[in-house]
């Protein structure tokens, strides 16, 4: 397809995407949330239609999908300056704020009283998990195909079964409802359910399982996580957790709640919260390549969807194997939910903070970053009492 015409600038789109990348809290639904207010409602960048064909293209590529769509509002405003304005706008500000908190983490590990403090962060944490699945549940569940596909992810991801094969199946079971491969027609995503796709993916887990926590390892486990981050964004936990908890043994259980935590105080794309972990396994080298390897996939395949929009928005087998990866990495979330509990419901007090979140984020809707800040301010009290 020929390039729309491009009416703005890159600087105009990189004040925006700051401004945004600065003050964006609540998660991916609410980021896609305040673009589409800025970019529709109060500036006349893009139609309604435009808008929702460019978020439903962002949701047919794997990787962060609030960093995609905003990569693609740049694009359509500014052509590829306006690119790489909204990339580094949006994506900066989180990565910086994840840095400096992973910098004041690791000085505060060595403090007793921040034990306390972490451990009533701790259930919050899995409580902002549970509902994320909750809601990605609402959006994908739309038959019994798709309960089949999340309850045989969770059943092998508790088996101990790759998140690699448990997508890659997703993705097959999924074209299939649609005889997408009994009829051998051909769609833009269709290379998400052969081996080839797969094969790379698999090559670098094997590397990182392989490897000790060096800067290229940290790079090749979070670009890994970037080539198959489907569904939401906190399905990087459940890769976080298989990967580099269960697997390398890089961090630890409670750490990996931390940085989740951190991710919810933290403005911007909710996947900065690699660079904590960076930071954490391999320092500043670290950081800096965990969020390039977390960012990169998805900037790839979004300049590589470009010229393919409309093929990719309007392909029935697209939308099929989508959905099948989509119910696959819910099945992902419930597993690595179950096992976050595990950790950090130990006692009433863990569960009644996890089940008042819980109620809170429900039925009152309260931000997440706004439970995480409320439980550390009750972890401060518990231990200045204890």
């Amino acid at each position: 397809m020929a390039d729309p015409p491009h009416p703005g600038s890159a600087r105009e789109v990189a004040r925006l995407f700051l401004r945004l990348g600065l003050t964006a809290f609540g998660g991916p639904a609410a980021h896609m949330a305040l673009m589409y207010d800025q970019v529709v409602r109060r500036r006349p960048w893009l139609t309604d239609a435009e808008f929702a064909d460019l978020l439903g293209a962002s949701n047919l590529i794997p990787g962060p999908t609030s960093t995609e769509l905003a990569l693609h509002v740049g694009y359509r405003r500014a052509g590829w300056p306006g690119f790489l304005a909204a990339a580094m706008a949006w994506i900066l500000p989180a990565v910086v704020v994840s840095l400096a908190l992973g910098v004041v983490y690791v000085t505060a590990g060595s403090i007793p009283e921040s034990a306390v403090i972490l451990a009533s962060v701790a259930p919050i944490v899995v409580a902002i998990v549970a509902h994320a699945a909750v809601l990605l549940g609402r959006s994908i569940v739309n038959g019994w195909v798709a309960v089949a596909i999340a309850l045989a992810a969770t059943v092998s991801s508790l088996a101990g079964v790759t998140e690699i094969a448990i997508l890659g199946a997703g993705a097959i079971v999924g074209l299939t409802t649609v005889g997408g491969l009994r009829r051998g027609h051909r769609s833009p995503v269709e290379a998400l359910a052969t081996p080839a796709a797969i094969e790379l993916p698999a090559a670098l887990a094997g590397a990182v399982a392989a490897g000790a926590a060096s800067v290229g390892g940290v790079f090749l486990a979070f670009l890994k996580i970037g080539a198959l981050l489907f569904g939401s964004g906190y399905v990087l936990v459940a890769f976080l957790r298989s990967d580099l908890v269960l697997g390398a043994g890089w961090i630890t259980e409670r750490q990996l709640l931390d940085a989740v935590a951190v991710g919810q105080v933290t403005p911007g794309p909710v996947s900065s919260t690699a660079t904590f972990v960076g930071y954490l396994v391999a320092g500043v080298p670290g950081a800096v390549a965990a969020t390039l390897g977390i960012f990169l996939p998805g900037a790839l395949f979004v300049a590589a969807s470009i010229p393919i929009l409309p093929r990719l928005a309007n392909s029935p087998i697209a939308r099929a194997a989508l959905d099948g990866v989509n119910a696959a990495a819910l099945g992902l979330l419930v597993a690595v939910t179950a096992g976050l509990a595990r950790g950090a419901l130990v006692d009433g007090v863990s569960i009644g903070l996890a089940a008042v979140a819980a109620i809170l984020l429900l039925v009152w809707r309260v931000a997440p970053g706004w439970l995480v800040l409320g439980a550390a301010a009750i972890g401060v009290v518990r231990a200045l009492a204890g």
